[in-house]
């Protein structure tokens, strides 16, 4: 907005920009608290969308690149032993994958020329602006239509995907907190393309530098930013917003872009009689599920990776390949849910701590109910217990102990989430990207889901769903949407 002109503010109840996209200190360590990796920022030659973005807007740092996708260690859906590490670039993908799964390169090369069109056909609906031609989708993306309302799993039958691979493909089910027999093929199909394709990256210096970056460009560009400024309500004169109430006053404004949930803002922060009534029976029924609610356990450790036998940057730890089988564990709570991610951050940067030291992280999910009846007498308690059981699964997956080499050791649970970044439940994924409420109907919903003149949220519970790439795109597709009610009202449209 303030690089086309506009007067912008940008209010932020904390301190410090970014929400989970910062850093907290805990000894002489600096802890990444969320981003795993980024996915389409891609190399100088072939930039993907999150590096125009950035370039465009002149925000650089330095980055790292993710040399390998993931290694899973698990069971493959027959039950035998999985320990797969999986290689970025998309023909040194497919040559692994024909290693794990003898005779399945052809297959793979479908999938992936598939992805690819899947890719394209986005590209083409959003230059359209939503109303792309159906005569150019039908000739150009034919197999992108056929495969838009079905999940993953029902187009990896179709496409008759050795089970092998369909397990393998499976791991990053978790990125979008969706299982693959509800996770449609269009969403899965374009994240994992980018990460295959371009490998992933992170900032040298946390999430934190990221977001202090933008910050200091936002700024540059004209914008004016207010910490410690919390929003409470919108203002509305009529039906259209005129302004923000703030802990520190009112704000008078013609438009506002609010991270924040739909639930919220419809639930407590503007007139009932405003909220038009289809949101009203999507919150009430719950109709749209609240996405992972997540716990994270960070680890500071006074070894180097090499001496504690870390030699992968993320080690994918699910009980089993089935991926609909470890979200339905997911779901019964900390008894029953084994599944974690493991990431040692100095395996991609070397310094990302001090000198003979290295700094880790497990991620997993709560389950709504668990947290929430829990007694705060029991809470350190559980979270800590959560931690340990972690720390043995990998010990017992990867012979990996960490155990007597813990320097600092800090654990996030839903509740933290909650509490930080106001997200109902700890969910930062927003909503579940799942069956009707996927990434491409939003996309076609995109006028019905921002039915308030002047109101309109971003972030992961958006069009694009959750994940770092996914909000920033979210964030430039929903400013452009903005900038266009601005004109059109200023030009007498609309009114």
């Amino acid at each position: 907005m303030s690089a086309c002109g506009k007067k912008t503010l940008l209010i932020e109840k904390h301190n410090l920009p970014g929400g989970a996209a910062t850093s907290f200190v805990r000894g002489r360590f600096q802890i990444e608290p969320s981003l795993h990796e980024i996915c389409d920022y891609g190399p100088e030659d072939n930039p993907g969308d999150v590096r125009n973005i950035l370039e465009g807007y002149g925000v650089k740092l330095k980055w790292y690149e993710c040399k390998d996708c993931f290694r899973v260690i698990s069971r493959y859906s027959d039950g035998s032993p999985m320990d797969v590490t999986m290689p970025a670039g998309i023909d040194n993908f497919i040559d692994k994958m024909e290693e794990y799964v003898p005779g399945s390169r052809e297959k793979m090369t479908k999938l992936f020329a598939l992805f690819q069109e899947v890719l394209d056909g986005i590209a083409y609906i959003t230059a359209s602006k939503g109303n792309p031609d159906s005569k150019v989708l039908q000739t150009e993306y034919p197999d992108m239509l056929r495969c838009g309302a079905y999940s993953t799993q029902k187009v990896f039958d179709a496409l008759k995907l050795p089970k092998k691979c369909q397990d393998i493909l499976a791991t990053y089910w978790s990125y979008l907190g969706v299982d693959m027999e509800h996770l449609a093929f269009i969403h899965y199909a374009a994240m994992v393309h980018k990460y295959v394709q371009r490998s992933a990256y992170i900032p040298a210096h946390t999430s934190h530098e990221f977001s202090t970056a933008m910050i200091e460009r936002f700024r540059e560009l004209g914008g004016t930013v207010w910490f410690n400024c919390r929003a409470e309500e919108f203002l509305f004169n009529g039906d259209r917003l005129c302004g923000v109430r703030t802990n520190l006053g009112d704000i008078e404004c013609d438009y506002a872009l609010a991270n924040i949930n739909p639930d919220i803002i419809y639930g407590r922060m503007m007139p009932k009689e405003l909220i038009p009534e289809r949101e009203k029976k999507l919150s009430a029924a719950r109709n749209r599920i609240l996405g992972g609610r997540m716990y994270t356990a960070y680890f500071c450790c006074d070894l180097t990776p090499e001496e504690l036998g870390i030699t992968d940057y993320s080690y994918f730890l699910p009980s089993t390949a089935d991926s609909a089988e470890e979200y339905k564990r997911i779901q019964g709570g900390m008894k029953t849910n084994d599944y974690s991610i493991f990431l040692c951050y100095n395996i991609v940067n070397p310094d990302f701590s001090p000198k003979g030291t290295c700094v880790c992280s497990f991620t997993t999910f709560g389950a709504p109910g668990e947290w929430g009846e829990l007694k705060q007498e029991d809470y350190f308690k559980f979270k800590t217990d959560g931690a340990k059981k972690m720390l043995r699964i990998l010990r017992e997956k990867t012979g990996i102990d960490l155990t007597g080499h813990i320097e600092e050791m800090e654990v996030a649970s839903p509740w933290t989430f909650a509490r930080y970044l106001g997200v109902p439940e700890g969910s930062v994924y927003g909503y579940e990207a799942r069956d009707w409420d996927g990434m491409m109907a939003r996309m076609q919903m995109i006028g019905d889901d921002y039915p308030i003149k002047g109101l309109r949220p971003i972030g992961a519970a958006g069009p694009r769903s959750d994940g770092y790439s996914a909000t920033i795109i979210c964030g430039q597709l929903i400013a452009a949407s903005a900038l266009k009610d601005l004109k059109t009202w200023s030009e007498g449209g609309n009114k």
